[in-house]
């Protein structure tokens, strides 16, 4: 791997897994690997690509290793969103409305669910739906689209939207999908960005209703979480499930399987 103007380096894959801002020396991300069979890395030249390469890659939780040697390590971790919540259930002594949104596919592709648990005051709600065949993320999206898509009026409260995705959460918080869009929806020079169609529509959303996004731990015991598990999962067993036309005919970005 070239090292030339790389500053940080994703290691998906080594010894000990993260995000460095140190190469060579010890601790560096080069001690990390040489020795590691199959090993996993790639370098940037700035954080936030290595922790967008990260997360696009399946590993959205990567440590971060680095040293603040360089300034910029250190003004990405003061501007990175506040993420993690605890345990604690947002309730009705939150003003607004919380939503919380999940969703998944079995086999990844496959068939597909979405589960969503909307809470204003004392009112509560429950939505949820599927596809014969689609993926973890469009499913994901797809929750927190139905979510907001099913508020009543114009953004006159705050809104609050709690997912285990970091796809989504990271997608919205860090700019990413705003970024892409202005690229024409390229992620950079060479790939394409993926479910165009869905974080197009999310995009919107969120302008209109500015949203605040909340990552929180999957199964850890958070209840309208475990529900909305629980409802995408039901979701996507049901029998004669709609196709996700954008998915089938490959206009999302995705590379997918022919459904037969």
């Amino acid at each position: 791997m070239a090292k030339t103007g790389k500053r940080f380096y994703a290691v998906l894959k080594g010894l000990n897994p993260g995000i460095y801002d140190l190469w060579a020396g010890q601790g560096g991300a080069e001690e990390q690997v040489k020795s590691f069979p199959g090993a996993v890395y790639k370098g940037f030249s700035t954080r936030e690509e290595a922790g967008e390469y990260a997360a696009l890659s399946g590993y959205p939780d990567l440590p971060d290793r680095t040293t603040g040697r360089h300034p910029e390590a250190l003004q990405s971790r003061a501007k990175a969103p506040v993420s993690r919540e605890s345990r604690k259930e947002p309730g009705t002594s939150e003003h607004g409305v919380v939503i919380y949104a999940d969703g998944g596919s079995i086999n990844n592709p496959g068939p597909g669910g979405y589960g969503v648990v909307i809470k204003e005051g004392n009112r509560r709600r429950e939505l949820s739906g599927g596809f014969r065949f689609t993926t973890n993320n469009r499913m994901e999206l797809t929750a927190v689209i139905e979510g907001l898509k099913s508020l009543e009026g114009g953004p006159d409260r705050p809104v609050s939207v709690y997912t285990d995705s970091r796809y989504v959460v990271d997608g919205i918080s860090r700019g990413w999908a705003k970024r892409w869009k202005r690229q024409g929806w390229m992620r950079d020079a060479r790939h394409r960005a993926e479910n165009i169609d869905l974080w197009s529509v999310l995009l919107d959303l969120s302008e209109r209703y500015q949203p605040r996004f909340v990552w929180v731990k999957g199964h850890a015991g958070i209840v309208e979480n475990e529900r909305c598990d629980a409802l995408a999962k039901q979701a996507a067993l049901r029998p004669d499930l709609p196709p996700d036309h954008a998915f089938e005919k490959g206009e999302t970005g995705v590379n997918q399987p022919t459904l037969f």
